[in-house]
C-alpha cells in the first residue's frame, strides 16, 4: 500500500501509552481536554425531527469549521472538545452537531443516526453555508462521523466545493464490515460492549415510542455489532440486514470521486480499523492526502508525559485545513 505523508511532524506516542489499546482508552476516558464554552441551539430537521447543535463564535469573516463526532459520541467527547478548542483558539467559528439521540435528548422520529447518513450531512452543511455564506468553510469528522463526511464528499464530487473548501477525516472506518468483524475479536469486544451499553437503551426507547418497529428482544440480546445492526440499525434505517447496511454505508468506494481537498488521518495500530481496510493510493482521488501514522490507536494520539496531551491530532487537522489554497502539500511516497 502506498502511503502519502505530509511534512508535518510525525506523531510520537507517550512512552507510557505506547500500546494501541492504551492510546485508545486513555485518549477517550482520561486525557485532559479543553471545555469549550458551547452555545446550544436546537435545529428542526426537514422531516419533523430535531438535532442539538453546539456553537463557538469566531472573529468576523473568520473560517467556519463544522465537526462530526463518532459512534455514540457527542460534543462532550474529548476529541471533539480538542478540535473545537483548537479552532476557537485560532479565532474560527465552530459548529458541532450532536447526531440524533446523542445530545442527551431522544429524538422524535422512528430512527436515530447511522454511518451512511450522508443526507443528514448534506442538510447540516447546507445550514452552515447559509449561516456563513462568505467565509471559508471546512469540516472534520471523526470515526463514524468521518465515514459519513467522506461518503457525502464522494457522492457530491466537484459540487461539494460550493459547500466546503477542505475536509479532514480522522480514524475513518473505511470498510464498515471489516471494522464490525474486527470489533468482535479478542480484547476489541470491550469496545463492542461499551457501544452496546448505550445503544441498547436507545433501542429500548425507540421500541417504546414505536412498538413493533423492529425486533427489540433480538437487539437486546446482541453481543456483537453484527447482531445489533441486524436487529436494530439496519431495519430502523431502511436496510435489509447488517451486510446491506455496511455495504451501502461504507465510504471506501466513494474515495475516488472526492474532489474537495481532504486529509485522511489514521493510525496503523488502530484497534478498530484493520490495516488491510485502509485505502490504497489507487483507491483515492488526487484530491486526497493520506497520513497513516504508526501509532495513535483509535482517536487517541496521546503524547508527552503524564497526564498526557491530545493536541497533536487537532494541530494536524488545523494545519491541513488552514494551509494556503495553492500551497504545495509537499507529498512523498512511503511504504507501509
Amino acid at each position: 500500500m502506498a502511503l502519502l505523508m505530509s511534512s508535518h511532524t510525525a506523531f510520537r506516542a507517550s512512552w507510557w501509552l505506547s500500546h494501541r489499546h492504551a492510546q485508545t482508552l486513555y485518549g477517550a476516558l482520561c486525557a485532559p481536554a479543553p471545555h469549550p464554552g458551547w452555545t446550544r441551539e436546537r435545529w428542526a430537521t426537514p422531516d419533523g425531527d430535531f438535532i442539538d447543535v453546539d456553537l463557538l463564535p469566531g472573529r468576523p469573516q473568520a473560517p467556519l469549521l463544522t465537526l462530526f463526532h463518532g459512534l455514540e459520541g457527542s460534543t462532550g467527547s474529548r476529541y471533539l472538545r480538542a478540535l473545537g478548542g483548537a479552532a476557537a483558539a485560532a479565532g474560527w467559528h465552530v459548529l458541532a452537531p450532536n447526531f440524533r439521540s446523542c445530545s442527551g435528548h431522544m429524538n422524535l422520529k422512528a430512527r436515530i443516526y447511522h454511518a451512511g447518513d450522508s443526507a443528514e450531512i448534506h442538510w447540516i452543511l447546507g445550514r452552515a453555508r447559509e449561516r456563513h455564506p462568505h467565509a471559508r468553510r471546512f469540516a472534520a469528522g471523526v470515526s463514524l462521523g468521518a465515514n459519513m463526511l467522506l461518503k457525502w464528499l464522494g457522492e457530491n464530487g466537484a459540487a461539494a466545493s460550493t459547500t466546503l473548501d477542505r475536509a479532514a477525516a480522522v480514524a475513518t472506518p473505511f470498510d464498515l464490515r471489516a471494522v464490525a468483524e474486527n470489533l468482535s475479536r479478542g480484547f476489541n469486544r470491550v469496545y463492542t460492549r461499551h457501544f452496546l451499553s448505550t445503544l441498547k437503551p436507545k433501542a429500548r426507547e425507540k421500541a417504546r415510542q414505536f412498538p413493533g418497529l423492529f425486533d427489540l428482544d433480538g437487539a437486546l440480546r446482541a453481543r456483537t455489532m453484527r447482531e445489533f445492526d441486524d436487529h436494530f440499525m439496519a431495519p430502523v434505517h431502511g436496510f435489509s440486514d447488517a451486510d446491506d447496511y455496511w455495504a451501502r454505508s461504507s465510504c471506501g468506494p466513494w474515495l475516488a470521486r472526492i474532489a474537495v481537498p481532504a486529509l485522511l488521518l489514521n493510525a496503523l495500530d488502530d484497534p478498530f480499523v484493520p490495516q488491510d481496510a485502509l485505502p490504497s493510493k489507487a483507491a483515492c482521488s488526487p484530491s486526497i492526502v493520506t497520513d497513516f501514522q504508526k501509532q495513535g490507536g483509535h482517536v487517541g494520539f496521546v503524547a508527552g508525559g503524564f497526564p498526557g496531551d491530545i493536541r497533536w491530532m487537532p494541530q494536524r487537522v488545523m494545519a491541513f485545513l488552514s494551509a494556503p489554497e495553492r500551497a504545495s502539500l509537499d507529498l512523498a511516497d512511503r511504504s507501509k
